[in-house]
């Protein structure tokens, strides 16, 4: 397995390829947006820098990983004979069916495609194509070329063999890959949304405000990044997207989104991505200073 493609370039796409390429893979970026795909390789490139002045990598393998990627923006163009398709586009369930189902069509037999999905139904995904045993997801924690984990789930239809093969295509890119089973939410987001839910419901019924809930779970639970500036970082859009996908799927009303979190995202203050969200990042990307909302 040594062709891979990559669908979107946005954050976690251009994370992915950077850690395919800089493992020696030969990489199809691709996204319908020329733009965004150049903003991906600048990212990348960007990426690469930070690394090379901490002497993580050296300049050769810096150029070495940037040779490896190649860009499209055409899906049929892209995905022809590549081993493994990783689709990271929008959240929405809706734009991932219909990116299957002209991946089915246009790749190869054994092609095995992946979602880099966080909470969206993998069994609902694969039952959109004609092969349902080669659809997986492929989990990455963001920042991709940071993180180590990779969130590893099967399907109803996954094959044993397809599994093997990721979980070991993985820990090729230097992650840990971990095995979990096909519900709403997987493992990572089932418990991490709920608690970044439950800071959102303790700023807006007033128990305490932004920095204040923050200092709490940093210093108080060892957490590197409090849940109010994690759920900025994430984007709130994202994390609204993740806690719906639970609500409906366990009915459980644990899961049902806080108003506060519903109505900033209707806002459109979406965290670091929009430039405010708990926090305000317009004059960087650092959580220096809480919103005026709640200041």
């Amino acid at each position: 397995m040594k062709n891979i493609a990559v669908i979107g370039a946005g954050t976690m796409g251009n994370g992915i390829a950077h850690v395919f390429a800089q493992h020696g893979y030969k990489v199809k970026l691709i996204d319908v947006n020329q733009a965004s795909l150049n903003k991906g390789l600048a990212t990348i490139a960007s990426n690469l820098d930070r690394m090379v002045a901490k002497e993580k990598i050296t300049q050769q393998i810096k150029n070495n990983t940037l040779s490896q990627i190649r860009t499209f923006t055409e899906i049929k163009d892209g995905v022809a004979e590549v081993d493994l398709v990783v689709e990271a586009a929008t959240e929405n369930l809706d734009i991932k069916l219909d990116i299957f189902k002209t991946l089915d069509e246009h790749c190869e037999t054994s092609t095995i495609l992946a979602s880099n999905t966080s909470s969206i139904s993998i069994t609902q995904i694969g039952a959109a194509t004609n092969r349902p045993d080669k659809v997986i997801g492929m989990h990455f924690m963001n920042p991709v070329p940071i993180m180590r984990l990779v969130e590893i789930i099967r399907g109803y239809s996954t094959s044993d063999e397809v599994t093997n093969t990721i979980m070991e295509l993985s820990k090729n890119l230097g992650k840990t890959a971990t095995e979990v089973n096909d519900y709403p939410g997987f493992v990572a987001n089932r418990i991490l949304m709920p608690m970044i839910n439950e800071a959102i419901e303790t700023l807006y019924h007033q128990v305490a405000g932004v920095q204040e809930i923050d200092t709490v779970m940093k210093l108080g639970m060892a957490h590197p990044m409090g849940p109010l500036q994690l759920a900025d970082f994430i984007g709130l859009d994202v994390c609204l997207s993740i806690l719906k996908v639970m609500y409906q799927g366990f009915k459980n009303p644990k899961y049902a989104p806080c108003p506060l979190l519903v109505n900033m995202v209707m806002a459109g203050k979406l965290g670091v991505k929009s430039g405010e969200g708990f926090y305000d990042y317009s004059q960087g990307k650092k959580a220096e200073k809480v919103s005026a909302q709640f200041a």
